[in-house]
C-alpha cells in the first residue's frame, strides 16, 4: 500500500494537532494532581462520555471484531455485547455514588469503604496490580494490534528499506540492517508512537486527553464508516455480500466444515451444548457471556459497578447529573453506534480472503483472521483516503494509550507513592512525579507488547483471572458486611483458580469452549472463597461504615442498622426506580444495536420496529430521570461530600 506525499502530510497534520492540544492545556494540568488526573472536576457529560467511547475504540478493537466474526459469525460479538448489562448497572446504580465519593481514583475508595491495615494493603496492592501489571497488559495488546496494522499496511515499504546507513563522501559512516517488518513495526510503536502519545499526555493531563479523544473519535468513526461503505460497494452491494457469504458457506460445508448463518445475531440454539461449529457461538459460551460474565468478571471499561478509566471520567464530571449522563451516553455509543462498520468490513474480509470460496483466498487470513480488517483497508480503500485511514488507526491507538498512561499513573502516584512513600510533598512535586510515572509506563508497555501472541488470547486471559471478583465490587456499595478481606480473597482466588485450571488441567474442546468452562469454574470457586472468608472475618468497624454511609449516602437496603445512626440523612429507597432504568437502558441499547443491524442488512420492517422499541425505552428513561431530578436526592448532595479521605 504505497502512501503518497499527501498521505504523509495528512498523517503529520494529525500528529501536530494532538501535540498542539496537549500544549494548549498544559497550564490547566499543572496546578494539582486533581487538575492533572480529573480535570478539576469540571467536565461536561458529553465530553467525558465521548472520551470513554474513544478510549474503548482502540487499535485492537476492529481487529478483534473481525476475528470474532470470522470465527463465530456476528453472534461472536456477545463476548463484549453482554457487558452492556454491567455498563447499564453502572449508569443507574453506581454513577452517582462514584461522583459523590469525591475521590481521585477508584482504588482510593478502598480506604473510604474499609479500614485498618487490610485496607491499606489492598489499596497499595491494587494500585500496583492495576496501574502497572494489568495496565501494561492492556497497553501491550493494543500495541500488538498496532504492530499488526503497520506490518500489513507498510510491510512492503519497510521491507524495501531494511538497510539504514549514513554516508559521507562515498564512505559509509554507519550501517544498520533492520529485522523483519513486524520487528520494525514494533520499534515504530515503541520508539515513536507511544513516546509521542506520552508527550501530549504529560503536557495536557486529563484535559489534553479528553479533547484529543474528542478529535480522534470523530476521525475514527468517519473513516470506519467510509471503509465499510467502500468495501461493500466494491463487491457489489449488500445483496452481493450476502450471496457471496452463502457461497463461501457452501464451499466450507463441501470441505467437511459444518457452518451456520454468519449473519445471525444469536447462536444456533439447536446445536449441541459444547458444539463449536464455524460461524456460530457454542451455547455454553453464550450462557457464560449473557448469564455470568457481565456481573462476575473484572474488565477495564466494563467493571461491575464501574471503575478504572470509566470511574476516572465520572470523577471528572461537574456533578452527579453529568456523571450519570456521561456513562449513559458512553454505553449507547459504545454498544449501539460503533459495531456495524466493523462487522460489515469483517464480512467483506470473509468473502474476499476465505480459503474456501473467497474471491482472493489468503493464507494470512486463514491463520490470523484478525488481520482481515487491515487487508480490506489495504486492498479496497482508494489512495486519496489512505492517509486519513492511517491517521484514524493512529487515533484509535493513541486515544487508548493516552488514557491508559494517565489512568495508570494516577494509581501509581495517588494510591502508592503519595499514600505510602512521600505523604506531605507539594502539589507541584506530585505533578512532576506523575509525569515521570507516565514515562515509566511507556517503557514497560513496549516490553509487554513484544510478548503477546494474539489479541483475543490476551482478552481471554484478562477475563479469566478476574472471573468471580465482580460480585464483591457490586455488593460493597449495597451490603455493609463486605470487608477488605472479601476483595483480597476474591482477587487471590480468581488468579489461583484460573491459572490452575488453565495450566494444571487439560479441558477438552476447541474454540471458545475451554475458555467458557474455565471462566465458569473460576467464578464458582472464587464466589465460594470470598463468601466464606467474608462470613469468617470481622466486619468493618461501625465508625468506618458510618463515615462511608454519610459520604456516599447509598440506598438503605443492606445498610439499615448503619443508617439508623445517621438520622439526619433521609433514607434512599431507589432500588425499583434504578432497576427500571437498568432494564430500559438495556432495551434502549440492544434495540438500537439490533435495529441498526437489521437496517444495515436490509431487513427494513424488523429494523424499524426494534428502533421504535428503543425509542420507547429512551422516553421512559428520560421521564423517570426528569421526575427524580436525575439524582437520587432530588438535586442535592450530602453535605459531607466535600470531605477528603485521610491519607492514613
Amino acid at each position: 500500500m504505497p502512501l503518497t506525499s499527501i498521505d504523509w502530510l495528512v498523517i503529520a497534520g494529525y500528529l501536530l494537532i494532538n501535540l498542539l492540544i496537549g500544549i494548549y492545556y498544559r497550564r490547566r494540568a499543572a496546578g494539582s494532581t486533581e487538575d492533572f488526573f480529573i480535570s478539576g472536576r469540571n467536565v461536561s457529560w458529553w465530553l467525558a462520555g465521548t472520551s470513554m467511547v474513544a478510549t474503548t475504540f482502540a487499535a485492537d478493537t476492529p481487529l478483534l471484531v473481525t476475528g470474532l466474526v470470522a470465527t463465530n459469525g456476528i453472534a461472536g460479538n456477545w463476548l463484549w455485547w453482554s457487558l452492556c448489562l454491567s455498563g447499564m448497572m453502572t449508569v443507574f446504580f453506581f454513577a452517582r455514588y462514584w461522583r459523590r465519593a469525591e475521590i481521585l481514583t477508584d482504588v482510593e475508595l478502598i480506604e473510604l469503604r474499609y479500614g485498618g491495615r487490610p485496607a491499606a494493603f489492598l489499596r497499595g496492592f491494587r494500585a500496583l496490580y492495576l496501574g502497572v501489571l494489568m495496565n501494561c497488559l492492556i497497553l501491550g495488546w493494543v500495541t500488538k494490534a498496532m504492530v499488526d496494522i503497520i506490518t500489513v499496511l507498510l510491510g512492503p515499504i519497510i521491507a524495501q528499506g531494511r538497510v539504514l546507513q549514513l554516508s559521507l563522501g562515498g564512505h559509509t559512516l554507519w550501517r544498520y540492517t533492520l529485522g523483519p517488518p513486524s520487528h520494525t513495526a514494533l520499534l515504530i510503536c515503541i520508539l515513536i508512537l507511544i513516546p509521542f502519545t506520552g508527550i501530549y499526555t504529560t503536557l495536557g493531563g486529563l484535559w489534553g486527553v479528553l479533547v484529543t479523544d474528542l478529535f480522534q473519535f470523530v476521525l475514527k468513526m468517519a473513516m470506519i464508516i467510509v471503509l465499510a461503505w467502500v468495501a461493500v460497494a466494491k463487491i457489489g452491494g449488500m445483496h452481493a455480500l450476502k450471496l457471496r457469504l452463502k457461497l463461501v458457506g457452501h464451499a466450507m460445508a463441501a470441505a467437511g466444515q459444518p457452518v451456520h448463518n454468519p449473519l445471525a445475531f444469536l447462536p444456533a440454539f439447536h446445536q449441541h451444548w459444547l458444539a463449536n461449529n464455524l460461524w456460530t457461538l457454542p451455547l455454553i459460551t453464550f450462557v457464560l457471556y449473557l448469564g455470568v460474565q457481565w456481573w462476575s468478571s473484572w474488565y477495564p471499561g466494563a467493571e461491575p459497578g464501574g471503575g478504572g478509566y470509566i470511574a476516572q471520567r465520572m470523577f471528572s464530571a461537574k456533578d452527579e447529573k453529568n456523571s450519570l449522563g456521561a456513562t449513559l451516553w458512553f454505553n449507547i455509543a459504545h454498544y449501539a453506534l460503533r459495531p456495524w462498520p466493523w462487522i460489515l468490513t469483517a464480512l467483506v474480509a470473509i468473502v474476499v480472503y476465505s480459503p474456501h470460496g473467497g474471491l482472493h483466498p489468503s493464507l494470512m487470513f486463514a491463520q490470523q483472521p484478525e488481520k482481515g480488517y487491515v487487508m480490506v483497508l489495504r486492498d479496497f480503500l482508494p489512495p486519496a483516503l489512505r492517509g486519513l485511514m492511517v491517521a484514524a488507526f493512529l487515533a484509535a491507538f493513541m486515544s487508548t494509550i493516552g488514557t491508559q498512561l494517565n489512568w495508570g499513573a494516577s494509581y501509581i502516584i495517588n494510591d502508592f507513592y503519595r499514600r505510602f512513600l512521600v505523604k506531605h510533598a507539594s502539589e507541584r512535586h506530585y505533578v512532576l512525579i506523575s509525569k515521570l510515572g507516565i514515562i515509566l509506563l511507556v517503557g514497560v508497555s513496549g516490553y509487554t507488547a513484544a510478548h503477546i501472541r494474539s489479541i483475543q488470547s490476551a482478552w481471554d486471559l484478562l477475563l479469566s483471572i478476574g472471573a468471580g471478583t465482580g460480585a464483591v465490587y457490586l455488593l460493597r456499595w449495597y451490603w455493609w458486611r463486605i470487608n477488605a478481606w472479601s476483595e483480597i480473597s476474591a482477587m487471590i482466588a480468581a488468579l489461583v483458580v484460573s491459572l490452575t485450571i488453565r495450566y494444571g488441567f487439560h479441558i477438552a474442546g476447541s474454540g471458545t469452549v475451554p475458555f467458557a468452562e474455565t471462566a465458569l469454574l473460576t467464578t464458582a470457586g472464587t464466589s465460594v472463597v470470598w463468601l466464606v472468608v467474608t462470613l469468617l472475618t470481622r466486619p468493618e468497624s461501625e465508625t468506618v461504615l458510618l463515615s462511608f454511609y454519610r459520604r456516599v449516602h447509598p440506598s438503605i437496603y443492606g445498610w439499615r442498622h448503619i443508617a439508623a445512626q445517621a438520622p439526619e440523612l433521609p433514607p434512599v429507597r431507589d432500588a425499583a426506580a434504578n432497576t427500571l432504568g437498568w432494564l430500559m437502558g438495556c432495551t434502549l441499547v440492544y434495540g438500537c444495536l439490533f435495529g441498526i443491524g437489521k437496517l444495515v442488512l436490509q431487513d427494513w420492517l424488523s429494523g424499524f420496529l426494534l428502533l421504535l422499541m428503543a425509542t420507547g425505552a429512551g422516553w421512559v428513561i428520560w421521564r423517570d430521570l426528569s421526575r427524580r431530578g436525575w439524582q437520587t436526592l432530588s438535586g442535592t448532595e450530602p453535605a459531607s461530600a466535600a470531605a477528603k479521605i485521610p491519607s492514613a
